[in-house]
């Protein structure tokens, strides 16, 4: 693998899919900072960067796509529409259609700063750290959205509703769960009932 390579400071690989670091070349005169072949703290590496289940692993990362935007857009549908409560169907594309716009609009904004352009940061406790202090950004979200729809409900939504009443009900809405399947009888569902303690029929 190229990074034991590269803790031996050595930048040229054998592997074609990457044959060599990417970082600019820079000739190193303290050789402490780099690892020694055949050195307790390289054979530890060694054994840990080549364990099958990291390997695996490697294999299966993508060199190109990460899915953290994707975690953060899924936490921003959250904020429009909690797990806990039921929406219709309309209400839940509007609301997934609100969360997108908020996403996009806010997904690369940047650090908020103090009056005097510093940059702010706000202390943060992660429960894994026990106790642990870091530092985070401070990014304010913004919300022109919001004024965009405002503008398009009062300047051509109620003057002329027609059109767009017209669009939301070309919308087919599927049918519910619950209508895939036939109803049972109520008499039947209560006599396989069966309770915790007789483990049978009621």
């Amino acid at each position: 693998m190229s990074i034991l390579n590269h803790v031996r400071d050595i930048h040229n690989h054998e592997d074609p899919v990457f044959p060599q670091c990417l970082h600019p070349t820079r000739t190193s005169r303290d050789k402490s900072k780099w690892l020694t072949t055949g050195t307790p703290a390289f054979c530890r590496m060694e054994k840990v960067l080549s364990n099958k289940r990291v390997l695996k692993d490697v294999g299966k990362l993508s060199p190109h796509y990460q899915t953290s935007s994707l975690e953060s857009f899924h936490s921003v549908i959250l904020r429009f529409a909690p797990k806990n409560v039921v929406f219709p169907f309309l209400g839940m594309l509007c609301r997934l259609y609100l969360a997108a716009l908020h996403f996009n609009e806010n997904a690369d904004r940047p650090q908020a700063t103090t009056s005097a352009g510093e940059p702010l940061f706000r202390l943060h406790f992660p429960k894994w750290k026990k106790g642990e202090c870091t530092a985070k950004p401070v990014k304010q979200p913004t919300f022109h959205y919001v004024d965009e729809i405002l503008d398009l409900v009062f300047e051509k939504v109620f003057p002329d509703p027609g059109p767009y009443t017209d669009e939301v009900l070309k919308i087919s809405i599927p049918e519910d769960l619950t209508a895939q399947f036939e109803r049972p009888d109520k008499k039947e569902v209560i006599d396989h009932y069966v309770t915790r303690f007789s483990q049978g029929p009621v």
